[in-house]
């Protein structure tokens, strides 16, 4: 089984984060924030993790520090489950669209944290949470999952639709390039033998 569970203590936050990658998208969030639990439930069902993710923060100053550690926390869970990457697909992409809004998404397992993000969201809240957080949560999953990962939101009139095409394209990305390949059985899928 690829599972990890990782637990983050600063100042500001105090977070556990437990992930299987061969789940079925069962999933336990606490942490204050439902609309990132939302978005989270949506890397869960459409990635087919099973994700665990229990944080305090700072919530009294803002969002900023949870949601960043979230993701951080995050990459170190699927950098740690992935293990050497033996005989995984590697590369994973996926659009999707809710009604008018439409995203992609395309990850890369290569070993080298890049983020490369355009979502130009039409509103600077869904409800009461700042969108902007969502580029730290990605750039603190990126940095610590230790993967390549493209985001761009195509078209969306609808801050709400926009970020869920965002994470749902996110999981299905991530579903792609985490399962096994059956051609590549025990091999590293670079043509360097490591990644």
């Amino acid at each position: 089984m690829r599972t990890a569970e990782i637990e983050r203590n600063t100042l500001e936050t105090q977070i556990t984060v437990g992930v299987n990658l061969d789940g079925t998208g069962e999933r336990s969030f606490e942490t204050g924030l439902p609309f990132l639990e939302h978005m989270l439930d949506q890397v869960a069902r459409h990635g087919l993790v099973d994700l665990k993710i229990h944080a305090k923060g700072d919530l009294e100053i803002d969002a900023h520090h949870t949601v960043e550690d979230i993701g951080i926390t995050l990459g170190q869970a699927v950098n740690k489950a992935i293990g050497d990457k033996k005989g995984i697909r590697r590369y994973g992409h996926a659009y999707v669209p809710l009604d008018e809004a439409l995203s992609r998404v395309v990850v890369d397992f290569s070993g080298r944290p890049g983020l490369e993000y355009s979502v130009d969201f039409v509103r600077s809240t869904v409800g009461e949470f700042d969108v902007d957080l969502f580029y730290e949560f990605f750039q603190g999953f990126v940095n610590h999952a230790q993967v390549t990962l493209h985001i761009d939101n195509l078209k969306g009139g609808n801050a709400h639709h926009q970020i869920e095409t965002v994470f749902k394209a996110f999981g299905r990305a991530l579903r792609m390039a985490i399962e096994p390949d059956p051609r590549m059985s025990d091999v590293t899928p670079s043509t360097k033998g490591s990644l």
